[in-house]
């Protein structure tokens, strides 16, 4: 299963901050803190806590906030299915790189250890 045009600008239009709660929302749920959150994104990303929330305040859209990520070289290593589809088999860059994000929440959200989930 591949993603269509349509859902892939869906996902570039998107604004990282109408995500970001619903991500603390999940982890928290399940015993998950704020912190564990920001670690995740930023071996993701490259961004520290005041690039984050500096993406937030400005409402960048998820293409805006993954052109000025520096992607983990592991994140390659970030398989499996989210949101109903194979990460692995996403052709789109973009939709690849929320999915891997998405994955790394959903991960972090089951109880995996985080060494697992940062892929060390």
């Amino acid at each position: 299963m591949n993603t269509t045009p349509e859902h892939d600008a869906r996902i570039a239009i998107m604004t990282f901050a109408s995500v970001y709660p619903h991500y603390i929302t999940k982890i928290e749920k399940k015993g998950r803190s704020i912190d564990e959150l920001h670690q995740v994104i930023t071996w993701l990303t490259g961004f520290d806590l005041t690039k984050l929330q500096s993406l937030i305040l400005e409402k960048a859209t998820f293409e805006t906030f993954f052109k000025e990520a520096k992607l983990n070289p592991k994140a390659h290593l970030i398989t499996g299915v989210i949101c109903g589809y194979r990460i692995e088999n996403i052709e789109t860059p973009l939709t690849k790189q929320v999915r891997y994000l998405d994955k790394l929440v959903d991960e972090l959200a089951k109880g995996k250890k985080m060494e697992k989930i940062l892929r060390t």
